[in-house]
């Protein structure tokens, strides 16, 4: 099975060489660059300003932009390797795809802490200064990263006993199909992946539901808060379920790639920005653009100062944080 994905694989990479791959190829490219600039920029502004380093949501927040990045460049990497029929050895590749593997949960895994953020805060306020806490924020990424490896942990684990050494110092084209060597290690795959679904689209409709129902009985004062924790959970779980889905995509492609090879390139290129580029953008969409306080001093940041001479200072008050702008 493995000589046989790396046979197709090699068609793929052929291919990649005509002017129409190579368009899409640069198209990605100048996205990805877009959104690793807008993304270092946002870690640059979070970064600058305490108030934002002791805030939950902020600590989440930029914990999902690395990732994101990190992730983006890695699959970028791999796209190219694949499109320009470059072999490296298999445990590179491995190495390649296990961090892959572990930064394509942790993204989705800190969307649904970043739920359970907005829920505590709004449906239980009194206790969100007690449970959200930038010390626990902090102790809560390693245990992100710990439920993110337990695929990995399970599908490499099971390649290693089952494959001679020799496997990882052959030379193939780099991609997961390759890892593959019985059919029921997709089947426990698959069942991993649906655990994960179950659980993370939970989550978000149990927050999403706590919510909705706070902020109908909520009063006049809260309910503004309310109501926009509430878009704040419905975007995470727009972005959340573009996540899950994107767990679906190999499945779906190693099916197409039986029927037809022209279709299987046109449905990955397709997956990769729907799936793949599109729910990373909105974080900082969420979190970046979305929130007047990151916004202001992000504004900032990216004029270089130069909009109005005039320097952000966030004032902190027992009742709300608030940015004023002073002249330099």
């Amino acid at each position: 099975m493995a000589e046989n994905s790396t046979a197709q694989n090699g068609s793929l990479g052929s291919g990649a060489t005509s002017p129409q791959m190579s368009e899409k190829l640069l198209i990605l490219h100048v996205l990805v660059g877009i959104f690793l600039y807008v993304n270092c920029l946002m870690i640059f502004t979070f970064f600058k300003k305490e108030v934002f380093r002791n805030d939950v949501r902020y600590i989440l927040f930029v914990h999902t932009l690395f990732c994101d990045s990190l992730f983006l460049v890695l699959t970028n990497v791999q796209l190219v390797l694949s499109r320009t029929n470059v072999p490296i050895l298999v445990g590179l590749c491995l190495c390649l795809n296990m961090v892959m593997s572990l930064l394509t949960f942790s993204t989705p895994l800190t969307l649904m802490a970043m739920s359970l953020e907005r829920y505590v805060a709004i449906c239980m306020p009194l206790r969100h200064a007690e449970i959200s806490t930038a010390s626990k924020a902090v102790r809560c990424i390693p245990v992100i990263h710990a439920l993110s490896s337990i695929q990995l942990i399970s599908f490499t684990s099971i390649l290693i006993s089952i494959v001679p050494s020799s496997f990882y110092m052959e030379k193939r084209l780099c991609n997961v199909e390759i890892f593959t060597v019985h059919k029921w290690q997709g089947h426990l795959r698959s069942a991993i992946l649906q655990l994960y679904f179950v659980v993370m689209s939970s989550v978000i409709v149990f927050t999403y539901v706590k919510i909705m129902r706070a902020a109908k009985l909520a009063s006049t004062d809260k309910k503004k808060s309310a109501s926009k924790g509430l878009r704040t959970v419905a975007l995470h779980a727009i972005q959340l379920m573009l996540c899950l889905i994107q767990l679906w995509c190999p499945f779906i492609e190693m099916v197409i790639l039986e029927i037809d090879l022209q279709l299987f390139m046109n449905v990955r290129y397709f997956n990769y920005i729907v799936f793949i580029l599109v729910p990373r953008c909105l974080s900082p969409l969420v979190y970046g653009l979305r929130d007047d306080k990151f916004f202001l001093v992000l504004k900032y940041y990216a004029l270089c100062g130069l909009c109005k001479k005039i320097s952000p200072v966030i004032i902190l008050s027992k009742k709300r944080t608030n940015i004023v702008f002073i002249k330099t």
